[in-house]
């Protein structure tokens, strides 16, 4: 199929304009009815994928403003081709999972909106495409939980908006930069992240521009100190939001370094590693003891993903295969993982209207099919073998561990860490004699409920005991970055000199 990236990006936006016509009764099932088309067009794009190439698949190219070098120009490799199929899957699960009956054709026509975004952000390569997505993603986000959210909703989306759209500014005006750079040295304008992949710049450059787009990134992963406004966006987004939110937009963050600051500044990144695995390792100690310390099920959920989220920062600066192929994975098993609990939490607070684990107790007993999937997700969550959790992160600490094996070892607390306050949050919520008689009369998981769930936890073991078909692709893709980098790295005598590469420029 031509212009199968096209036809994921717009075809959800598409939809969502007509779904301005579709009746309120009727949403529900047409949102359902182009979500599953749209994974099943991802799907065919994978079935279609050449796992022996590294490079740029199924690209398409035209010019939007030629005077200025913006093209419509997209492409998917090994590391954005499985991005987009999550995106596309958490997209049709958490819509039919999604409880919400407020304003439902709104909601709907929302999401679809929000799906364009997310993907165009993953197939994007001209730097101004990649940013009007990145962006324009912030629009639906914020109208979800502006206008389904909890009490402090408008505190806690517009506290979402103001950091992101912060850094994103931030982030542009690095953009803007580098054109002007690559202007400068070829008297030509070009947005083509491939074409700056060409530029070989001085390393005190290097390290302006890495700061730029690393506060726009580290905002939007979050990355400690910047996290502030996720626990808040989280606790007061509707089930839906913080399944979306943990699960895809996260990501952006993470995807950003790999497909912006390794390749065009890998001297400034060999120098971040230090600062970003100290930082990286903050966020998983610290994080996961504040997730000890909650009283609340979903906010324990939303510092243990800035906790994992710090795990996969690690990842991309351990630098080797195994650092960057793991932490690829566990970008996937992240948002599989985190919206799984997020849906899971939402079940529940349909049910009692409270996420307080002190409410609970011997829900186990009453809620069977519930316990044992929960218990799937949380033991996925926590690394155990054999779950979807496990090969990312052990490949993300085999990589480091090149690194720094202190560093390491630091980092691997998570595990431990993750132990105590998930099996303590399991143990409160699921174990022991039911002390509230509202707990007694608790209905196990419906039709609609348990067909969404069961999906995830297929996944989450399928992918836990044969990781290889995603992870070789994914290996590819990563190998030839890193030659790339090795091959672009400056040497002592070119340091102070701008030059324009002669190597393939889509060798990225």
């Amino acid at each position: 199929m031509e212009n199968i990236l096209s036809v994921l990006v717009f075809f959800p936006a598409v939809a969502g304009l007509l779904g301005f016509v579709v009746n309120k009764e009727s949403a529900r099932a047409y949102g359902i009815t182009v979500a599953t088309i749209e994974f099943f067009l991802s799907l065919w794009l994978w079935f279609s994928f050449d796992m022996s190439k590294a490079g740029m698949q199924f690209v398409e190219i035209t010019p939007l403003i030629p005077d200025f070098g913006i093209s419509y120009y997209l492409g998917v490799d090994g590391i954005s081709l499985f991005i987009v199929i999550m995106s596309t899957f958490m997209t049709l699960v958490s819509m039919a999972g999604m409880s919400e009956t407020k304003n439902i054709k709104n909601m709907i026509i929302t999401l679809l909106f929000l799906e364009m975004t997310m993907v165009g952000v993953f197939v994007a390569l001209d730097a101004m495409i990649f940013y009007m997505f990145w962006e324009l993603s912030l629009v639906p986000m914020l109208y979800i939980i502006g206008a389904w959210g909890g009490t402090l909703r408008v505190y806690a989306s517009i506290k979402f908006f103001l950091y992101t759209f912060t850094g994103s500014l931030i982030m542009l005006v690095g953009m803007l930069y580098v054109a002007y750079i690559y202007h400068d040295l070829t008297t030509v304008w070009s947005f083509a992240i491939t074409d700056w992949y060409a530029l070989v710049l001085p390393v005190n450059i290097q390290l302006w521009l890495f700061a730029a787009f690393f506060i726009g990134f580290a905002i939007k992963v979050p990355m400690f100190p910047f996290h502030t406004w996720l626990p808040y966006a989280h606790g007061q987004a509707p089930t839906i939001g913080s399944v979306i939110l943990a699960a895809v937009l996260l990501k952006m963050g993470t995807y950003g370094f790999v497909r912006f600051s390794l390749p065009m500044f890998p001297d400034a990144s060999v120098m971040a590693i230090t600062p970003i695995a100290v930082l990286s390792i903050i966020m998983i100690i610290y994080t996961a003891m504040v997730a000890y310390v909650q009283k609340d099920m979903k906010q324990v959920i939303a510092y243990s993903s800035v906790s994992h989220m710090g795990i996969i920062m690690l990842g991309l600066f351990a630098m080797n295969a195994e650092g960057l192929a793991g932490s690829v994975f566990q970008m996937l098993a992240h948002g599989i993982i985190s919206g799984a609990l997020f849906m899971l939490v939402g079940v529940i607070y349909d049910r009692r209207h409270t996420k307080l684990m002190s409410e609970f107790g011997g829900l186990a007993s009453v809620m069977p099919k519930y316990a044992v999937i929960f218990g799937i997700m949380l033991m996925a969550a926590v690394g155990l073998p054999l779950t979807m959790g496990f090969p990312g992160e052990f490949l993300v600490l085999l990589g480091f561990y090149k690194i720094s094996p202190m560093m390491t070892i630091l980092a691997g607390t998570s595990i431990i860490l993750g132990a105590i306050y998930m099996l303590r949050l399991y143990k409160l919520s699921f174990f022991g004699p039911i002390t509230n008689d509202a707990n007694r009369n608790l209905k196990d998981l419906n039709h609609r409920e348990t067909w969404t769930l069961i999906p995830l936890v297929l996944v989450v073991i399928w992918l836990g005991v044969y990781p290889k078909p995603v992870l070789t692709p994914i290996n590819n893709s990563v190998n030839a970055l890193l030659t790339f980098m090795k091959d672009k790295a400056i040497t002592q005598e070119a340091k102070d000199t701008i030059i324009v590469s002669k190597k393939d420029k889509g060798g990225a």
